[in-house]
């Protein structure tokens, strides 16, 4: 009997004794290490983080859609504001020809005019006014900038002359008034700016004399 006790008290340890000594020394963030590897991961935080990615892919996707309906708004809205672009910047042409009539009218009126000659410079006038209302109500405007301030966004400058009483920079008078539409410009006002006071025999000279520097014309 005693040969049998010493026999098996020599016999190697068992398989999962030698495990649970392994274990034994091994530290937290092995053992953390060892879970992850094994694909022991926490079911409930993967779902997390799925749900995570989908909420941000919705967000992403509800922007673009809020984007896309704007634009669309933009593009009707625009679409309806300038829908008679075309339209209107042919009609500013009649426009011209009133106001070439009325001048011409107003030029060659005296004491001998007749009130038939009259009465059809008033109608001539009222039909311009009357125009003007229409394209004034669709939102076409007209640019009649004289004494103002120069724009080169609205007005083109054809010649810069002095002038004693209008500052430097500043509209003297209007060759062709100019048309909005919108906030677009159909036609720029052609116009003649001031270069400020300067003597009458400097305009014939050099414009070294003249107080206010040289516009830039060109548009």
């Amino acid at each position: 009997m005693m040969s049998d006790q010493s026999d098996f008290a020599d016999q190697p340890a068992s398989k999962n004794d030698q495990n649970d000594e392994t274990i034994e020394q091994l530290t937290d963030e092995e053992i953390a290490a060892a879970i992850a590897a094994d694909g022991d991961s926490d079911p409930l935080e993967e779902a997390r983080k799925e749900i995570d990615t989908l909420n941000d892919r919705l967000l992403r996707l509800a922007a673009e859609l809020e984007n896309t309906r704007r634009r669309g708004e933009r593009e009707k809205a625009d679409a309806g504001k300038y829908a008679i672009t075309n339209f209107a910047r042919d009609l500013i042409g009649v426009t011209d020809n009133f106001e070439r009539a009325l001048r011409a009218a107003d030029g060659s009126q005296g004491e001998a005019t007749s009130e038939s000659v009259k009465s059809l410079i008033d109608g001539l006038r009222m039909t311009e006014k009357d125009l003007l209302t229409a394209l004034d109500r669709h939102g076409v405007r007209k640019i009649n900038p004289e004494r103002e301030k120069f724009d080169p966004n609205l007005h083109q400058a054809v010649a810069q002359v002095p002038h004693t009483e209008i500052p430097n920079g500043h509209v003297v008078d209007v060759a062709q008034p100019g048309f909005t539409i919108g906030d677009r410009v159909l036609r720029a006002a052609m116009v003649t700016v001031s270069s400020g006071p300067g003597s009458a025999a400097g305009e014939g000279e050099s414009n070294d004399n003249s107080s206010g520097p040289r516009l830039d014309t060109k548009v």
